[in-house]
C-alpha cells in the first residue's frame, strides 16, 4: 500500500481507515506511544502499538530519529492532544539510529548547537516549519511573477563584472595556485586563465536582467549570488539568494507600485497555506521574547507584523524629509542613536528606518530620491544632480527589505558616472550597447530573499533561514 502523507491523515475526517505512513520517530514512550513525523506537518502522527504483539528486539529498535514504515487503522483518538491515532498492526524499521549518538534528541536545543548540526536541524520542529515557509515563499514569488506576465530569466553566476562596484567578490579560476602564471607586472595573468580574463561569482543579476527586459519588457530573476564581504553578523551570508525583476518603460513611481504589490501578495500568499507553521513560529517568538529585556522584545507579533505590512498602505517619502524627520527627533535630539543624523547625504542604518516605520509614520515606508553619493552608478540622475532614482521599502523589525531605483537610461550621464566611480568602461561595453540601441526608461528592485525568509519567520538569524549557511570561515556540508 502506498505511503499517505502525514499531513492528510491529520486534516482526513474520514476514519477506521487501513493506512501505511512512513517516517522519523520524535519520541517512543512507554513502549507504547510512537510520535511519527514525515516532514509534511507541523504536529506528529501518534501510533500506538500493542507491545505484546511485537518481539522486543523491535522495539528497542524504535528510537529517536529511526525511520519505520507502519501499516493500521486510523481511528478517533482515545486520548488527549490530538483528534486521530494510528492502532498499529505492522511496523518495519527502514533505518537504525543510534541513540546515544543521535544529536537531535527531544529536547530544546540552542540555535547556535543546530547549526553546528545544519544536515539534522530540518528534523527539529522550528526548522521543519522555517523550511516549509521558505518553500511556500519561493512558490509565492514565482507565482506572482507568472501571472503578471513576467518572465524568468536564468542570469550568469560566474562574471566579469561588478554590478555594486563593491569589489568584494569572490573569484574564480582554474590558475595554479603553486605556480601562478604572472604578467609583465608581476600579477596573475588571467590572460592564461580558463576565460582569459578574471572572473568572479556574481553579487547580482540585475545588469543581465537589463538586457532581457530591453527586449522581452518584463522579467525576473531568482538565485544564488555571493558576496566575500568579511562580517561575521546576524544579518550576512556569503551565498544567498536574490529575486530581482528589471521592467522597460518603468519610470520610479511605477517601480514603488509594483515592488508594494509584490511583497503584499507573497506575504498573502504564505499567511494563507502556512497557517500552522507561522501560528507556531509567533509562540515561538512570543517565547523568545519573555526571556529578553523590554527594550529588546519585538514591537509586535509575527503575524500581527506580516497583516501590519499587508494591512498598511506604504507611505512614500524622500529622502530628504525623512532626513529632516531624524535630525529632528528626540532620539537623535538625545543621541539615543548609534549614527547620529546630522549632515545631509549620511548612509541611513536600520536604526533610523526602523524608527520611520515603528514609531513615525506606523505603517511599511518607501524612501525615495537618495543622494547620488551613496548609492550606485546605474540609478538614475535626477535634475538637481544632487539625488537618484533610488528607493527603498522599509519594514519593522527590520529596516530596508527592498532596493531598487529607475536605471540610467541616458548614455552620455551613464558614462559619466561610470569615469567619476572609476569603473572599467570597456568591461561594460555590452550594458553600455543598451543605452546606444533603443534605450528606454526602464527600472527594477532587488529583494534578498532570505530577509524576506526572516522577516516571515522570526527569526533572528539570517543563518536560520538557508539550508547551508555560508559565512566567514564556514562552508561545512
Amino acid at each position: 500500500m502506498k505511503a499517505t502523507k502525514i499531513k492528510t491523515l491529520l486534516q482526513s475526517k474520514e476514519r477506521n481507515l487501513n493506512v501505511t505512513v512512513q517516517g522519523w520517530v520524535k519520541t517512543f514512550r512507554a513502549n507504547r506511544f510512537i510520535a511519527l513525523n514525515d516532514g509534511s506537518s507541523l504536529n506528529n502522527l501518534q501510533c500506538v502499538v500493542d507491545f505484546e504483539a511485537f518481539e522486543e528486539s523491535t522495539l528497542k529498535r524504535i528510537t529517536t530519529g529511526a525511520a519505520l514504515q507502519i501499516e493500521g487503522l486510523l481511528i478517533e483518538s482515545q486520548g488527549g492532544g490530538q483528534e486521530v491515532e494510528l492502532q498499529v498492526n505492522t511496523l518495519s524499521i527502514i533505518g537504525d539510529s543510534d541513540p546515544e549518538k543521535y544529536p537531535i534528541q527531544p529536547k530544546k536545543h540552542s540555535l547556535e548547537f543546530l547549526r553546528e548540526k545544519a544536515h539534522l536541524r530540518v528534523r527539529t520542529t522550528t526548522f521543519a516549519a522555517i523550511m516549509r515557509v521558505r518553500s511556500a515563499l519561493s512558490f509565492a514569488v514565482h507565482k506572482f511573477f507568472q501571472e503578471e506576465g513576467f518572465f524568468y530569466v536564468n542570469t550568469p553566476i560566474i562574471t566579469g563584472s561588478d554590478a555594486e562596484g563593491a569589489g568584494e567578490m569572490f573569484r574564480v579560476s582554474t590558475l595554479d595556485l603553486k605556480n601562478t602564471p604572472l604578467n609583465e607586472e608581476g600579477l596573475p595573468n588571467f590572460k592564461e586563465d580558463f576565460f582569459g580574463k578574471e572572473t568572479n561569482l556574481t553579487v547580482s543579476g540585475q545588469l543581465e536582467a537589463e538586457t532581457y527586459a530591453l527586449g522581452l519588457g518584463e522579467v525576473y530573476t531568482f538565485g544564488p549570488t555571493f558576496r566575500a564581504e568579511n562580517s561575521n553578523t546576524t544579518r550576512h551570508l556569503a551565498e544567498f539568494w536574490m529575486i530581482e525583476p528589471e521592467m522597460a518603460f518603468y519610470d520610479l513611481t511605477d517601480n514603488m507600485n509594483l515592488a508594494e504589490k509584490f511583497i503584499t501578495s507573497v506575504l498573502k500568499d504564505v499567511l494563507e497555506r502556512c497557517q500552522e507553521d507561522l501560528k507556531f513560529l509567533d509562540e515561538r517568538l512570543a517565547k523568545e521574547d519573555q526571556s529578553k529585556p523590554q527594550a529588546e522584545r519585538s514591537p509586535m507579533g509575527l503575524i500581527e507584523k506580516i497583516k501590519f505590512v499587508i494591512d498598511n498602505d506604504f507611505k512614500r517619502v524622500s529622502y530628504t524629509e525623512a532626513f529632516e524627520i531624524l535630525r529632528n527627533s528626540k532620539p537623535n535630539k538625545k543621541k539615543k542613536f548609534v549614527f547620529p543624523v546630522n549632515e545631509w547625504g549620511v548612509d541611513l542604518q536600520s536604526e533610523h528606518e526602523r524608527y520611520l516605520v515603528e514609531k513615525h509614520f506606523n505603517c511599511p515606508v518607501i524612501l525615495y530620491d537618495y543622494p547620488a553619493n551613496i548609492k550606485a552608478f546605474y540609478m538614475r540622475r535626477n535634475d538637481d544632480e544632487k539625488t537618484v532614482r533610488a528607493m527603498d521599502i522599509l519594514f519593522p523589525g527590520i529596516g530596508e527589505i527592498v532596493g531598487g531605483s529607475q536605471r540610467e537610461e541616458r548614455l552620455e550621464v551613464l558614462e559619466k558616472r561610470i569615469e567619476e566611480m572609476n569603473i572599467d568602461k570597456e568591461e561594460l561595453w555590452w550594458y553600455l550597447d543598451l543605452r546606444r540601441f533603443g534605450s528606454v526608461p526602464h527600472s527594477g528592485f532587488g529583494l534578498g530573499f532570505e530577509r524576506l525568509v526572516q522577516f516571515a519567520t522570526g527569526m533572528n538569524n539570517i543563518r536560520d533561514v538557508i539550508p547551508f549557511p555560508r559565512t566567514p570561515q564556514n562552508a561545512a556540508f
